[in-house]
């Protein structure tokens, strides 16, 4: 079994070649539950070896019975890993909130959400096909195969777990790869009960593996590891930049999904309550704890006090507390590591001359909370709108046409996410394609599928998560050249 559960703490162990084990050098770290402050659970501290144990597990299944099925077969296994996630789905809600602070409503969301990226990529295992290419040089026949790119590292953070492994391992399990899995120490759980179930479904030993521990030891071995053939990443930008310098030395290819400032674009003739409630679900879920955090509001100065308005109104009307409460509208931050950073920014935004509408402080309730926050009076070169904050923060800057509106929009280094709100569905088009983001949505926020791409451009990442196109991230191409016509072919012929 993974996890040991007594009265203090439950007790995970590592999933390295099927086996459940701990650490090589016998040390291990607490996973504290944001909303008691208490630590909750035990796993082991991962070093370089474990990392090279998992690594070496994973390369004997990429040649043993795994590389050897069908991949219609794969699709059959990946259909079973759904149906027990969607069996398992309240149980690992419950896990993802005890470990996270992530509302239970949420996380029963979620999960229940989780199994769709398997039957996903399920049904594409079986078409993941090549091509035939005309050939300019006769007597040839020519064509590609697209191959398993091999061992995969994922790196999963510790804001949404579940479902950003999930956006990993379905695409690069149906692709026939193995995996080495090193989830954030701040959320070691779900990664290691989603491995269990991976097993019962059928998948081989080995062909998926969790190594827990921390970033500098655990996640730079693998990212660094030259048995890894790529290397998938979920997190803040610069460590992004990190993990692509430790990748680079072994040429291990990348993906990266980074950090994100996205913008959402109010005009003036928007529907300004279902754009407060865009901007509500934009950053105010998941605590603001989400990559793709709608924080910076772009609003025509003649509906900008209107707006904002409606929007501190209905961050007073959020109600903090016990995440597992169906009552609660937001829970806590993570960690205290984040709740020092968002308080922070909310301190320097005061500094700089900005007007906290509402919140901007640690409400009296213990634990890891922070007042939804609501900022007006921002100029484009304040900390608040330049950097990820991840928290329930939002920041506010006027624009008086569509010209400027697009310029606000773009000014970040980041490029991840941003919505256009307007009845005007020319505008709603025409800004669409001109703001540098990888995802827009138009009258709408935060919608996400298993078969529709996402990323980011800039300093948001590398690649692209779910849809056919992830595919692409976890195979290679090979192109074979086959000569018909059975002559031999003198290169010194005259």
């Amino acid at each position: 079994m993974t996890s040991i559960a007594t009265e203090e703490l439950t007790r995970y162990r590592m999933l390295i070649g099927g086996e459940h084990v701990d650490s090589v050098g016998g040390a291990s770290f607490t996973s504290t539950d944001p909303y008691t402050e208490r630590p909750w659970a035990e796993a082991p501290d991962g070093t370089a070896d474990d990392v090279d144990a998992a690594v070496a597990a994973a390369r004997a299944a990429l040649s043993g019975p795994w590389g050897e099925l069908t991949a219609a077969r794969r699709g059959r296994i990946l259909r079973r890993v759904g149906d027990l996630l969607e069996e398992h789905a309240e149980r690992l809600a419950r896990i993802e909130t005890r470990d996270s602070g992530r509302l239970l409503s949420e996380m029963r969301s979620m999960a229940g959400y989780i199994p769709e990226w398997f039957y996903y990529y399920a049904g594409l295992a079986d078409k993941i096909e090549g091509t035939t290419i005309p050939s300019d040089k006769p007597g040839f026949l020519v064509y590609t195969r697209l191959r398993a790119i091999g061992v995969v590292g994922a790196i999963v953070p510790w804001n949404s777990p579940l479902l950003l492994l999930a956006m990993k391992l379905a695409p690069a399990l149906a692709a026939g790869c193995t995996v080495v899995v090193k989830p954030s120490d701040y959320t070691p759980a779900s990664a290691l009960e989603v491995a269990d179930l991976l097993a019962e479904a059928g998948i081989p030993p080995g062909v998926v593996n969790v190594v827990t521990g921390f970033g500098p030891t655990a996640g730079r071995a693998l990212a660094a590891h030259p048995g890894i053939d790529k290397i998938t990443f979920t997190g803040s930008t610069r460590t992004g930049i990190d993990v692509a310098h430790s990748a680079a030395d072994s040429l291990t290819r990348v993906s990266l999904e980074l950090g994100g400032k996205s913008p959402q674009v109010v005009f003036a003739d928007a529907d300004l309550d279902a754009a407060a409630n865009g901007i509500v679900a934009g950053v105010f879920a998941a605590s603001g704890q989400n990559c793709m955090a709608g924080s910076r509001v772009i609003v025509h100065r003649d509906v900008h006090d209107a707006l904002m308005t409606k929007v501190a109104e209905r961050a007073a009307a959020i109600t903090l507390g016990d995440p597992n409460d169906p009552a609660t509208d937001m829970g806590p931050l993570a960690n205290r590591t984040q709740l020092d950073r968002v308080l922070g920014y909310c301190a320097s935004a005061r500094e700089q001359g900005a007007r906290v509408l509402y919140g901007g402080a640690q409400p009296d309730l213990g634990g890891f909370f922070v007042q939804p926050t609501v900022i007006t009076g921002a100029s484009p070169e304040m900390d608040v709108v330049r950097e990820e904050v991840f928290g329930p923060v939002v920041a506010a800057l006027p624009f008086d046409t569509e010209s400027e509106a697009v310029a606000l929009a773009n000014d970040t280094p980041y490029g991840l996410a941003g919505a256009v709100w307007t009845k005007d569905v020319h505008r709603a088009h025409r800004v669409a394609d001109r703001i540098d983001a990888g995802t827009v949505w138009i009258n709408a926020y935060r919608a996400l599928a298993p078969g529709v791409p996402f990323g980011g451009v800039k300093h948001s990442g590398i690649g692209r998560e779910n849809g056919v196109e992830a595919i692409r991230q976890y195979t290679e191409t090979k192109s074979v050249w086959v000569e018909l016509t059975g002559e031999s072919r003198d290169p010194f012929a005259r």
